[in-house]
């Protein structure tokens, strides 16, 4: 599908309501089109998925980051060492913020393929954030095994109302296991971005914005040159 909206045609159309902080779907096609301009530009691995026969698709991005995991399978035995994709002998279990007194599941570093989905959720009228994580060896981790991997600067936030933040879900398109960032307060923490843009008519990406603020939470960064970049999209090409 595609759309020649500029930034600036989105900032001004009202596409998204600045008193919600939320957006329609066609702004939200209109920013991922100009987010992927971007993406390509600097071949930062963002691409369109479309399943086949829909018109319905996702941006997604597949990164590989060195991460812990557990070393204990279910049945409490440790794990072959080589499922492990070690990457050094250096390392240490637990850390700062492992509960005091309680001990920690045995850990290593391993290669942890984190890939992640951008989809338009329709009741919330936001963009929600899904992903997965598994080891080289194909093993999917473990919802304790993800928060483990959120960094400490988020953890405390995100762990105020767990059922809030980050879940297990089925992927609306695939119908396959993901985890997810809800959506329930998007729009909330999005109001006064667009209501700061508005006031300073300056353009903003929705995407972007969102992005920016949410991604870490899991491992995921934007570059900042995405936030300045502004041009006329390109069509959304599936792979």
């Amino acid at each position: 599908m595609e759309r020649t909206a500029e930034a600036s045609t989105l900032r001004m159309s009202g596409a998204w309501d600045v008193g919600l902080g939320g957006l329609d779907e066609d702004a939200f096609l209109q920013c991922c089109e100009l987010f992927l301009q971007h993406a390509r530009s600097l071949d930062d691995g963002w691409s369109w998925g479309r399943l086949n026969g829909s018109d319905e698709g996702f941006l997604k991005k597949t990164v590989l980051v060195t991460g812990k995991i557990n070393t204990e399978a279910p049945d409490g035995t440790s794990r072959p060492a080589e499922d492990l994709d070690m990457l050094g002998e250096d390392v240490q279990d637990g850390g700062p913020d492992d509960a005091e007194g309680t001990p920690a599941p045995p850990s290593a570093a391993a290669v942890i393929r984190y890939e992640y989905h951008v989809l338009y959720s329709r009741s919330f009228q936001t963009p929600t954030l899904y992903f997965r994580a598994s080891t080289l060896d194909g093993r999917s981790l473990s919802l304790e095994e993800i928060w483990d991997g959120v960094h400490s600067n988020y953890r405390q936030r995100l762990l105020h109302a767990p059922w809030d933040s980050i879940t297990q879900q089925e992927h609306p398109l695939l119908g396959q296991p993901f985890f997810v960032l809800h959506p329930c307060r998007t729009q909330q923490f999005m109001s006064p971005v667009l209501e700061a843009a508005r006031n300073q008519n300056r353009s903003l990406n929705y995407i972007v914005s969102w992005l920016s603020t949410v991604g870490p939470a899991v491992g995921l960064h934007i570059p900042l040159s995405y936030a300045t970049a502004s041009s006329e999209p390109s069509g959304l090409d599936p792979d």
